[in-house]
């Protein structure tokens, strides 16, 4: 099954809604997205990404047969680690298992390396969620070290590991 990542358009807001309005997803990203995840949620978010600064985010919508299933975004990082970009994604539910988020992560991988000046690209997925850790993997992305009792998720802490892929730099 072929993806392909687009910018985000305020039309996508109900997909959106009904992707994040998913416990089983919920559990897997970070605090603080409302639930249930409403389509005005999504609008605000939408809207959000589109204003941002193109050179320091990267959001896109993820696309199977014209229907959004997904997210995924670079988001780069400041100071020192200027260079640097954090990944975050997620695909609804019933389009896990298929390939499509690794051919997402290397679509957007390819298009962060070629049009601006990030270096590296890293991911920093729950250790337990071992799906997204094989997504990173599959996509081209090292496994640097796992990072211990670094986050508080649902009540536990939890351990999540570091993944990074670095520009070819020739």
């Amino acid at each position: 099954m072929r993806c392909r990542i687009r910018k985000w358009e305020l039309s996508d807001a109900g997909n959106l809604a009904a992707i994040l309005s998913n416990k089983n997803i919920q559990d897997n990203l970070r605090d603080g997205l409302p639930y249930p995840y409403t389509e005005q949620d999504g609008i605000e978010f939408i809207s959000d990404m589109l204003s941002a600064d193109e050179n320091d985010t990267f959001a896109f919508a993820i696309i199977v047969n014209g229907k959004v299933i997904g997210s995924i975004g670079v988001f780069r990082q400041d100071n020192i680690h200027r260079r640097t970009a954090e990944l975050g994604y997620y695909i609804a539910e019933e389009y896990w298992g298929k390939g499509i988020m690794t051919e997402a992560v290397k679509q957007i991988c390819e298009y962060i390396f070629a049009k601006s000046d990030i270096i590296r690209i890293y991911a920093e997925p729950f250790a337990y969620n071992t799906a997204s850790c094989r997504v990173l993997e599959k996509a081209g992305f090292q496994y640097e070290g796992t990072l211990r009792s670094n986050a508080v998720k649902n009540g536990k802490v939890i351990d999540m590991k570091m993944f990074s892929k670095l520009k070819e730099l020739s």
